[in-house]
């Protein structure tokens, strides 16, 4: 399920600019738990299809799957990601991989390190391998909408905040980024309908409460 995108970043103004500043900082403060990797780093549209050879070294991955050492050295790809060597955490990472292709925490944690190195596609590739292998977790769709949101792909990223608001109805801070980004993209009624949902769950939101007020909601 590769949903790179291929296209590149669009020309934003100085508004644009601080309008996605602000909707990644609302997404990233609703916090990322849940750690989730897809697509083999390098791979392009243009590789070679599989062939009875690379079919004959899947088996063979398959038959030296270890799930437990998978989730050993996805927890020592996040730790080395924290301390700040990327290198080391993206052998690991993808080592856990190899040894469990299902492992959506792997798939996650790699998302979280392409996104931060600000490799865009090969995060997205990331988190929709993830999504697609625990749908019903928020945490892939909102990495996967700050990394839509910083190449200029709102559209994308306010589906992904439709369905993680979804998944994860309690969550205000994702009502307040959907609310933000439906305005920026123009629609008041789902803008003022987000905004209302976070007042529903934080009544002393300021941000909450604004938003209603700018997009002809009643803030009660």
């Amino acid at each position: 399920m590769d949903r790179r995108p291929t296209t590149s970043p669009s020309c934003i103004g100085k508004r644009g600019r601080i309008a996605v500043a602000l909707l990644l900082t609302c997404l990233c403060a609703s916090g990322c738990s849940f750690n989730l990797a897809s697509l083999t780093p390098g791979a392009d549209k243009d590789e070679p299809k599989a062939t009875a050879s690379t079919a004959s070294q899947t088996r063979s991955l398959s038959a030296k799957a270890d799930p437990q050492e998978s989730k050993v050295q996805t927890a020592r790809g996040a730790s080395l990601v924290q301390a700040g060597h990327n290198e080391e955490a993206l052998v690991a990472l993808n080592t856990a991989i190899n040894l469990d292709p299902y492992s959506a925490q792997a798939f996650y944690q790699r998302g979280l390190l392409y996104q931060a190195e600000k490799r865009y596609e090969y995060a997205i590739a990331d988190f929709t391998s993830a999504n697609g292998l625990t749908p019903q977790q928020p945490d892939p769709l909102i990495g996967r909408a700050q990394c839509y949101l910083a190449i200029g792909k709102e559209q994308e990223a306010a589906a992904d905040l439709d369905e993680a608001s979804s998944v994860a109805p309690g969550n205000a801070q994702i009502w307040i980024a959907r609310g933000n980004i439906y305005e920026k993209l123009g629609n008041r009624e789902k803008a003022a309908d987000s905004f209302s949902r976070a007042m529903l769950l934080r009544p002393n939101d300021d941000t909450a409460r604004s938003g209603v007020t700018r997009n002809g909601g009643r803030a009660g």
